[in-house]
């Protein structure tokens, strides 16, 4: 249904259409041949998330993409909106937004015009946007959304709020146009062909732009950080500060736990379980670490304990192998199934050493799960700060063992990737 309407608006709105294909993504977006006036025409239609509405709107994205457009800034032009199903329509670019194959040579080229690029954003006055709607405090969305749709307990995310609240930073006055979710952009190995996925932009502190992007890094391979900055300060002429650059980048390995709180409590139909969770385990083990350094705290190996054989084992290796080769929607089952595999191994005795762990700081053990989350969030919430070194090595071992329940141990579920040193 959803694409027979697609395709009625792109044939009244743009010409015939040759195809229209649904990508296997986590969020809903097809691409679309068309012809205009006799000439081809590659489009990407934007749908609205499943899993959780977005801290912005779908037509704040397309707002911004197209004032951003309207400007001169490499992004995709901007043809329309869909109102069923909520969606827009864009140019669909050429180029790539992977490395593999480029030399350091022609990554760096490409990194230097993405710098660049930022520098041509964060130039722009930021007044006609904000007239415009483009709304501003990223951070401040995400919790506001979080709060609302809280489901359960969260301790670790209410800890590093917490800590955010009690060391608020001094922006200096930078106020610009920002793409948040930065190091998204195809490129031709020379220079990048457009700047990408907008839907978190809005008004904040230019330097979210330059923190961002450290994550994804981690799998994308951008080169040297300190390179990068330095360019940015020879541009713009200005200094980069580094503290301020730590503080946000502390802030954004937030953002996915605030996002998929709920998702991951209760997922909608649709929702990337599997997905979400490992963006969530991934980002919050970058977040404990960050606090790590904040403090000065050496973070110690996490053990794991011996995988156990249940009465489950041989339906749930089943499960998994039946599962292992498909489409799209099969290989999201069957990472669950690996997922729950793994918990039916080790998951009861992690759970039993999460549990170890809270009698140490409350001085009584909790029964459950539920019951320790519950304690452990209601802890820090009165702690104000005075256990942040017991605290955060105790997170550290929290978390650890959670993204070891992902997968297979040594699985690509399971694997946590180094940031570069600041």
């Amino acid at each position: 249904m959803g694409e027979d309407l697609i395709r009625t608006w792109l044939t009244d709105h743009i010409g015939p259409v040759k195809s229209l294909e649904r990508q296997a993504r986590w969020r809903p977006v097809w691409f679309a041949d068309v012809e205009r006036d006799g000439e081809p025409l590659g489009l990407c239609v934007r749908g609205d998330r499943t899993d959780y509405p977005g801290i912005y709107p779908l037509e704040h994205e397309m707002l911004v993409q197209r004032l951003l457009h309207e400007r001169g800034i490499r992004v995709p032009a901007v043809h329309g909106w869909i109102d069923e199903p909520r969606a827009f329509v864009i140019d669909r670019v050429g180029g790539r937004p992977d490395f593999d194959g480029c030399t350091a040579e022609q990554r760096d080229a490409v990194m230097d015009d993405y710098i660049a690029t930022l520098a041509e954003i964060h130039a722009l006055d930021p007044a006609p946007f904000a007239a415009a709607g483009v709304r501003r405090d990223g951070m401040g969305e995400y919790e506001r959304w979080y709060r609302s749709s809280k489901k359960r307990p969260d301790p670790f995310l209410e800890f590093c709020l917490g800590w955010l609240a009690r060391h608020p930073l001094d922006t200096r006055g930078r106020e610009s146009l920002v793409v948040w979710d930065s190091g998204q952009f195809h490129h031709d190995d020379q220079r990048i062909t457009a700047v990408l996925d907008l839907e978190l932009a809005h008004i904040g502190d230019p330097l979210m732009d330059l923190a961002a992007f450290r994550m994804r890094d981690s799998i994308m391979g951008y080169g040297d950080f300190r390179r990068m900055y330095a360019k940015y300060e020879e541009i713009t002429g200005t200094t980069v500060d580094l503290a301020a650059l730590q503080h946000h980048h502390f802030a954004f390995t937030l953002s996915n736990q605030l996002a998929f709180h709920s998702a991951l409590a209760d997922p909608p139909p649709g929702s990337d379980y599997m997905t979400n969770l490992q963006w969530c385990h991934e980002t919050n083990l970058f977040a404990v670490e960050a606090l790590a350094e904040f403090l000065g705290i050496t973070l110690e190996p996490v053990d794991l304990p011996d995988a156990e054989v249940s009465p489950a084992a041989v339906p749930g290796r089943h499960l998994v192998n039946s599962l292992r080769s498909g489409d799209y929607e099969q290989r999201r089952l069957f990472r669950l199934a690996r997922h729950l595999q793994r918990f039916d191994e080790i998951g009861r005795a992690c759970a039993e050493a999460d549990l170890d762990d809270l009698a140490d700081l409350l001085g009584t053990r909790p029964r459950t799960w539920q019951e320790g989350d519950a304690a452990l969030e209601e802890f820090v919430r009165f702690d104000n700060g005075k256990s942040d070194h017991a605290l955060v090595p105790l997170f550290h071992r929290r978390l650890w063992r959670a993204h070891q329940l992902l997968g297979p141990a040594g699985s690509a579920m399971t694997k946590h990737h180094t940031l570069q040193p600041w």
